[in-house]
């Protein structure tokens, strides 16, 4: 993507402690993906605004309903990880203690 040079004018204190925490030379990275960030947002939200006006406003139980599925499969997800991690833990320990015995006998 073509990019071009802009002057805008930031807060001092916020700026040289973004400046810091990024480094050398990404300070207007980090600004472009700020501002990506936030054009997201505002999108997501003017979808929102949308949906409600075509669907109606969603309920506070709704809300929860949607919030302990979310849960539920950060659950199922965390779980299939270690599930999947438990048997590479296994076989480096296997390893690991064959290598010990290999090399006491």
């Amino acid at each position: 993507m073509a990019t071009k040079k802009y002057t805008v004018t930031l807060p001092e204190e916020l700026a040289e402690e973004i400046r810091r925490e990024v480094g050398p030379g990404r300070f207007s990275a980090y600004v472009a993906l700020a501002i990506e960030h936030k054009r997201e947002r505002d999108r997501l939200g003017e979808l929102v605004a949308r949906l409600e006006q075509e669907h109606g406003t969603v309920t506070d139980e709704e809300l929860a309903a949607v919030e302990a599925e979310r849960r539920e499969h950060e659950r199922w997800f965390a779980q299939r990880a270690a599930e999947q991690a438990a048997p590479a833990t296994a076989e480096k320990a296997k390893s690991a203690s064959n290598s010990r015995s290999s090399k006491v006998a």
